[in-house]
Formats: C-alpha cells, structure tokens, sequence
C-alpha cells in the first residue's frame, strides 16, 4: 500500500506524523504547565489569604481584650461601642474565612472558634457590663475565665495557620515534584519524538531513494552494456513512467545487442575463409612456391600476410567475445606452464614489437609456473592482447615488460605487463576494460583499435577466478596486472 503513494503523499504523510507528534508533546506540556498553574493558583487565591485573614483575627482578638480591660477600669461607653465593633468584625472575618473552607479539621477549628468567641462575647456583656459586683474577687473570677476563652481561641487560631503553612508547604513540594516529573517526561518525549521523527523521516527518505537509487543503478548498467533485467514497477508514482521508459529501453538494447553479436559473429565467420585464403597464399609467394621475389615484392608480401594474421586475430576476439557473452564458450582447464605461453606469446608479438623498434623484456619468476585448472588457449589470448595494447601505445624505441611472480604456496600467480607509452587519463582508466570502449591520450590522440582486447581478457580472467587492473602515470606509462589464484594443488616449479 505505502509504495503506492506518490512521493508526495509519502513526504505529505512523513511531515504530518512528525507535526502530530509535536503537537501531542505540546499539548503535555501545556496540560502540565496549567496543572502547575493551577497549584500556584490556590496558594494565591485561598492558602496565602487565610493564613493574613488568620493572622488579622489574632490582632482583632487582642483589639477586643485591650477595650474589655480599658472598659472595666473607666466605664467609657465609648470602649464599649469600640469592643462591640471590634467583635462584629471578627466575626464577619470569621465568617468569610469558614466560606473559603470545604470542611475537614480547619473548618472545625474555625467552629471552634466562633464557639469561644460568642461565650467570650456573651462573657462580656452579662458579667463584664451588666454585673453590679465589682469586687476584686468577682473582676478577678471574670478576668481568669476571659482569659481562658481568649488563649483557647488564641490557641485555635494558631491550630489554622499552621494547618494552612503546611498546605502551603505540601502545595510547594508537590509543585516541585511535579516540576520535575514534567521535565523528565518531557525530556523522554522530546527523545522519543526526535528518535520517531528520524524514523519516519527516513523511511520516508529510504522509499523515494531506493527506487531512485534502483534507477541510477539499472542506467549504470545499461551504460556498460549489461542490457538485461528489468526494475520492478513497485516505485512512486511520478517515477513509473521513467521506469518504464528505462525498462522498455533496456529490452530494446537487449534486442539490438543481440542482433549486433549475431551480426559480428556471421560476418566474422564469412571473412576468417577469405582472410585465411589470402595469409596461405601470402605465405606460398613468401616461400618461392611460385617463383622468385625479388626485394620490393617480398616486402610488400610480408605486409600482406601480417596485415591478414592481425585481421584474422582480430577477427578471432571477436568471435569469441560473442560466444563468451552468450555463455557458449567451453574451457579446457590443465596444469599449465603459464610462463612458456608467456613466452610463446611474446615469440608470436615480436614481429609487431620489431616493426617499431621496441624490446619486450620478459622478467618470469622461478622457471615454470604451473597453475592448477587454466586454459592455455584462452590464457595465450589474454598475453597476446595485453602485449600487442602495450606494443600499440609505446613509442618507437622504447620498451614494454613483463614480468611473473609468485604468490606463494598455494597463492597464486601475478602478471604485470607494462608500457612507456602516453598514460592512460584518470577519467577512461575504470572504462578501458568495456568492451568496444576508445580512450584517448593526454594530447587527445585516438589510437586505431577494435576495443575489445582488454574486454576479452578481462572475460577469460574472471572465467579463471582471476583478476584484472590497471594502473597508469601520465606522461610516464601504464602497468596491466592480473593474478590468478591459486589452490592446494597449485606447484611453483623452479628450473633444473
């Protein structure tokens, strides 16, 4: 279902989960933060006020007992109105206080008090104004049980503002706990939406680049000629199109490529009988069968007959370049003196080197090298396309080396076969083993050449289990390496 969707929706849909997740740990955060908001709240609004409402009675308290006392000395009426306004305000005070409560112990204590103010009050009036008896014994009993009622309010009063510091104190703990418990939660959450954003991100990311990736890389393969193979149609929409533009593509080529080896191969087929017709008779003027040659007409005969030979050879790679790329071509592993063809092979390329005045130099390691399963036929072509490419690209006068040495035992065998030659640039040094591929020299020459040498060899190499490189210097000569590995019955044979 998910490679169904455009890349578009894939983005659209990515981008989305990702907003939701932030929008959740927002709306967390924010729901906590109001929670907190909350707490500070009721201190403000209820915790805070009762404790200064408390405090207040308390002061109000002492206001009533500083009239009582001035009133039993002087007899003011004044003092009088002065206590009973005092008193109506305490208990409005008190009353407004007992709204704010919800019930619970500091409702009780604020009952409590209310009870020992009206006995206080109530004190006061019958005992305090209305008693004719002022005797030190009767003022002496009314201050000792005034004074009773006024601690055990005085005692209430204190009971509630300690109850509310300590809801002030619980309100401050849990707001902290909670503070933290929000940062840590939110830290996690942040995580994990950061660690599920990525997730989607790349997921998302992954199913628009994989089948972009599946693309460059089906178009790669076209580029060096593996023509063959389809993507599957399982991409975004926007890219099913171009997939089928490349599919439908890539058969074609499979198509042309197929007639293009079956063409090389009929036509090459109906020129080896002509060819070999004319390198015979070449080699029958050359040999006097006819008659005598004189200097000029033996030259241009031997000219001939090269010219033929390196047609036929030429003629022969690509054959078997075809057969190889059809899987029609069957291998005749032996043990094999790889040295002795090295040598035979340079023997067949001397002519080529002479005509333009180069030494091949061969430096084999340790006589005989004999390599367990290798075709010797197909391994003198890989020498043959080597030499002549070195041959080909050096200058008149100068050299081309091989050289062989050992891996070990049971290691294998490496070759290098190098040139003087122009370099090869750095851009056509991973293309030259392509076959039909045309590099040019630093100074922009092109080389005659079919192309396909280097592609032959490589082929018979990989057959092998081997491989091939090269490595180059421009201005200073390239270097053609392939090794060949060993196995336990590999031998390293020295001459005796």
């Amino acid at each position: 279902m998910f490679s169904r969707l455009s890349i578009f929706w894939r983005l659209t849909l990515g981008y989305l989960t990702i907003l939701a997740l932030v929008i959740g740990v927002n709306l967390y955060i924010l729901n906590q933060f109001r929670a907190l908001t909350d707490l500070g709240a009721e201190l403000a609004t209820h915790h805070f006020p009762a404790v200064e409402t408390a405090k207040r009675l308390i002061t109000s308290l002492y206001s009533q007992l500083k009239s009582d006392k001035q009133y039993l000395v002087l007899r003011d009426t004044t003092l009088l109105k002065e206590f009973l306004q005092e008193a109506e305000n305490f208990r409005k005070t008190l009353q407004a206080l007992e709204e704010q409560e919800q019930g619970g112990e500091p409702l009780d204590t604020l009952k409590r008090t209310r009870a020992f103010h009206e006995e206080f009050h109530t004190l006061f009036l019958s005992v305090g104004v209305e008693q004719a008896d002022r005797s030190p014994q009767a003022i002496a009993g009314y201050e000792a049980k005034r004074d009773a009622l006024i601690e055990k309010m005085t005692k209430a009063i204190n009971s509630y503002i300690s109850a509310q510091e300590a809801s002030v104190g619980d309100v401050l703990r849990n707001s902290h706990l909670k503070s933290v418990e929000i940062q840590e939660i939110t830290q996690q959450l942040l995580l994990m939406a950061l660690i599920l954003g990525l997730g989607l991100a790349g997921i998302a990311s992954y199913s628009i680049l994989r089948p972009l990736r599946r693309v460059t890389a089906q178009i790669r393969r076209i580029g060096q000629g593996q023509f063959g193979g389809t993507i599957p149609l399982a991409v975004p929409q926007e890219l099913r199109d171009l997939v089928g533009t490349i599919n439908w593509m890539g058969e074609k080529l499979q198509q042309l490529d197929e007639m293009k080896s079956e063409f090389l191969a009929n036509i090459s087929h109906e020129l080896r009988t002509p060819l070999t017709s004319i390198r015979e008779g070449s080699q029958l003027l050359l040999d006097g069968i006819p008659g005598a040659l004189n200097h000029d007409q033996r030259e241009t005969l031997t000219i001939i007959s090269e010219s033929s030979q390196r047609l036929n050879h030429l003629i022969g790679n690509l054959l078997d370049l075809s057969r190889m790329e059809a899987d029609m071509v069957a291998y005749n592993f032996n043990p094999t003196d790889l040295n002795k063809i090295a040598l035979r092979s340079v023997e067949k390329m001397k002519f080529l080197a002479e005509r333009k005045h180069i030494h091949v130099d061969c430096q084999l390691d340790g006589g005989r090298a004999r390599v367990q399963e290798t075709d010797a036929a197909r391994m003198e072509q890989v020498f043959e396309n080597l030499l002549s490419n070195a041959i080909k690209f050096s200058s008149e006068g100068s050299a081309v080396t091989m050289r062989s040495r050992s891996l070990g035992e049971g290691g294998g065998i490496h070759f290098t076969v190098s040139d003087t030659g122009p370099g090869i640039p750095a851009d056509d040094l991973p293309h030259i083993f392509e076959r039909f591929y045309q590099g040019k020299t630093p100074e922009g020459r092109n080389y005659v050449g079919s192309g396909i040498g280097l592609a032959l060899a490589k082929r018979v190499l990989e057959a092998h289990g081997g491989r091939i490189w090269a490595e180059s210097i421009l201005g200073k000569g390239s270097s053609l390496h392939f090794s060949l590995p060993g196995s336990k019955h590999t031998k390293v044979l020295n001459s005796t």
